[in-house]
């Protein structure tokens, strides 16, 4: 399994993304349940895809923000999949170890991320890779669905 950086549009990326966000909709039963703008190839830093042999599996991005109006910044990661027939593979967990170096490389101070009530198996996925709850921020203030989290760098 290898993890490549790729654009937020190369095919591999935009058909997981689809996917990503078909399951997010069967769990919540909306087809528009994110708080916020969605992520665009404007405003994603970094991109990633793991592949096994020459299939596409999983992907995950990063999308910059001004945490603290200073110019601190800090990333939230966005679009973070997994097809299910590769979950328990340690896919998910190559993903986040490529968005955290990446972050560290451009001087990140946290990765923040938003996940949801309906995403039990995220939840332990974050924690046990080191985030931890925070106050919902941004768009997701004030979203019953929504959870926070983060991980200092």
């Amino acid at each position: 399994m290898i993890v490549k950086q790729v654009s937020f549009n190369h095919p591999d990326s935009v058909e997981l993304r689809s996917q990503q966000r078909a399951e997010i909709e069967r769990r919540y039963g909306n087809p528009d349940s994110e708080p916020g703008p969605a992520p665009t190839s404007e405003d994603i830093v970094a991109f990633f895809v793991a592949y096994d042999g020459d299939s596409a599996i999983g992907c995950a991005g990063l999308r910059e923000r001004d945490a603290t109006g200073f110019g601190d910044t800090e990333a939230e990661v966005k679009r973070m999949f997994v097809l299910p027939s590769h979950r328990g593979t340690g896919t998910s967990v190559l993903l986040l170890s490529r968005l955290e170096q990446f972050g560290r490389e451009r001087g990140y101070a946290r990765l923040v991320l938003e996940t949801g009530t309906e995403q039990p198996d995220a939840v332990r996925f974050y924690e046990r890779e080191g985030f931890t709850r925070i106050p919902n921020f941004g768009y997701y203030v004030g979203s019953a669905h929504s959870l926070c989290y983060e991980k200092t760098l």
